[in-house]
């Protein structure tokens, strides 16, 4: 029965006929009460057809599984027999091994590219900012040194 709800063409018939009582209900004319009364009936048997149809596809499906599903059992009798190659395994094991070693060797150089980038980029801008650092204080040490002399200059 649990399957029945999991049905996504359920839903979608539930849904639809959720909505379809919805505009029903929230339809604006100027119609009387009457005519409102009979358009939502008229959606609700609509609803209503679109839903028992939903079931019946759905009763159609689920029949048709159960049918397939007992196909499928009667046809197999018979317990397939199963046969182990230790070299078949150990050639497809190394192949995978091999194809993990390859990626990861793959991603780990992408890091260290991308790494290395990075480092680089961060070495220029220190660099640059060490340059700054470097000509701000040497032109605020000259200032300096010359205001020295100026007072030098004053003293004689």
């Amino acid at each position: 029965m649990t399957e029945l709800f999991n049905s996504p063409l359920l839903r979608r018939s539930a849904f639809a006929f959720a909505c379809l009582v919805v505009l029903g209900a929230c339809q604006k004319n100027d119609a009387t009460a009457g005519q409102v009364g009979a358009k939502l009936d008229a959606a609700t048997q609509l609803a209503g057809q679109k839903l028992d149809q939903a079931a019946s596809y759905v009763g159609q499906q689920v029949d048709n599984t159960k049918a397939t599903a007992q196909s499928n059992l009667e046809s197999a009798s018979t317990v397939p027999t199963v046969k182990i190659d230790p070299g078949s395994l150990a050639s497809d094991a190394q192949s995978n091994f091999q194809s993990a070693a390859s990626a990861t060797n793959a991603a780990v150089n992408h890091a260290a590219a991308t790494t290395g980038a990075g480092l680089e980029n961060a070495g220029r801008k220190l660099q640059q900012w060490s340059n700054e650092n470097a000509s701000s204080t040497a032109s605020s040490s000259s200032s300096s040194g010359e205001g020295s002399d100026a007072q030098k200059q004053m003293d004689k």
